[in-house]
């Protein structure tokens, strides 16, 4: 992992631009040397099921990506929240009311065309249609090369650590869930890595430096804590949520991927390191809440160069008709101000350029 993450966990204790430009911009981040220069992307919640599946299952797969997709494949990888299982069997789980469930020949080929690396299952989904639905979305993940994390046979499996190479970089993944108790993991059944926020709460706590011990043991260059937290419709983070993720940062973990709230909520740098508070949903079909705007995000791009954090560069997305987008010249200008004026209580400097929005990292 980079320096400062080694030190903090040896301590541990147990714009939308017009598209011609927007295509150019693709192109020129591309051509970066790879070598020296290593981008990830992060998204919110990726639903593949329902609507998006009925609309996309007998298509081609990658259309579901959209005018995102050119800018995905010029990344290095991407670090989605899969809000689904990924399976054609399985019986619901009871006394629900949202079952998500993607059909393999859609879902593999549409994860694989969006250079998806790693796939966060720590979620109030992934269980949706049981043990088999776990079990087959695991499976198929792994047969696809896409590493994942926060959810297994038990829990020792949820909380292991997905480790893969992404770009010049050995990426280490522990992805984490607040929700939905019912999904935990227990010593001998499968479920979620579930935690409770509270750091009175000794018992998750160590679980999770259990895990980023485990981390630590695979010697990463990057270490990735990717939660599902908070209740959803809220546009800023509760204060637990704010003093788990310094936590984190504090014990070796280089970026705090957030999402389940469906809508964007402010970027904290804390130690030179992102905590993308809540990065809102990527593609699904769910409602358009009125005054929310949750059919917009952002794909977060983390650029790493020789070996240190530089910035996190917000671009600014939207669903349209069950596909991502990159986001037209009204949407984009609301994605902009409203990260930055969701991120002025953590005094983020989210600077204006001519490509969009920046945050500056120091993270060596």
């Amino acid at each position: 992992m980079l320096a400062a993450g080694i030190t903090a966990l040896a301590g541990c204790s147990g714009a939308s631009e017009p598209a011609g430009q927007s295509e150019d911009r693709v192109n020129e981040t591309a051509d970066e040397p790879s070598q020296a220069t290593t981008r990830i992307g992060f998204v919110g919640d990726v639903m593949l099921g329902r609507s998006v599946n009925e609309q996309w299952a007998d298509r081609n797969p990658a259309g579901v990506w959209g005018s995102t997709l050119k800018r995905l494949q010029g990344l290095d990888g991407l670090v989605v929240n899969l809000e689904c299982c990924i399976s054609d069997r399985g019986r619901e789980w009871p006394d629900k009311v949202y079952y998500f469930r993607a059909a393999p020949d859609f879902a593999v080929p549409a994860l694989q065309a969006a250079n998806a690396s790693v796939a966060s299952l720590a979620n109030n989904h992934i269980l949706d249609f049981s043990e088999t639905g776990l079990k087959d979305t695991r499976a198929h993940l792994t047969d696809a090369t896409i590493a994942h994390a926060g959810a297994g046979p038990d829990r020792d499996a949820a909380f292991e650590p997905a480790v893969t190479e992404i770009g010049s970089l050995t990426v280490a993944t522990i992805s984490l869930t607040s929700r939905y108790e019912t999904y935990a993991a227990t010593e001998n059944e499968p479920g979620t890595a579930h935690v409770t926020l509270d750091s009175s709460t000794s018992g998750s706590h160590q679980r999770v430096e259990k895990a980023l011990e485990r981390a630590r043991e695979q010697d990463p260059d990057l270490v990735i804590a990717s939660l599902h937290w908070g209740p959803n419709w809220e546009t800023a983070p509760a204060d637990k949520q704010k003093t788990f993720a310094r936590w984190l940062i504090e014990h070796g973990v280089d970026v705090v991927h957030g999402h389940s709230a469906h809508v964007l909520q402010g970027i904290e740098v804390h130690q030179g390191r992102p905590i993308i508070y809540d990065a809102g949903d990527f593609v699904d079909d769910y409602i358009d809440k009125e005054g929310l705007h949750n059919k917009r995000s952002a794909l977060f791009e983390l650029v790493v160069r020789e070996g240190s954090l530089e910035e996190l560069r917000p671009v600014p997305v939207e669903i349209v008709d069950e596909t991502a987008t990159i986001a037209d010249e009204t949407a984009a200008e609301w994605v902009h101000e409203t990260i930055q004026e969701r991120s002025k209580p953590f005094e983020t400097p989210v600077e204006r350029t001519d490509g969009g929005l920046s945050v500056p990292l120091d993270g060596a």
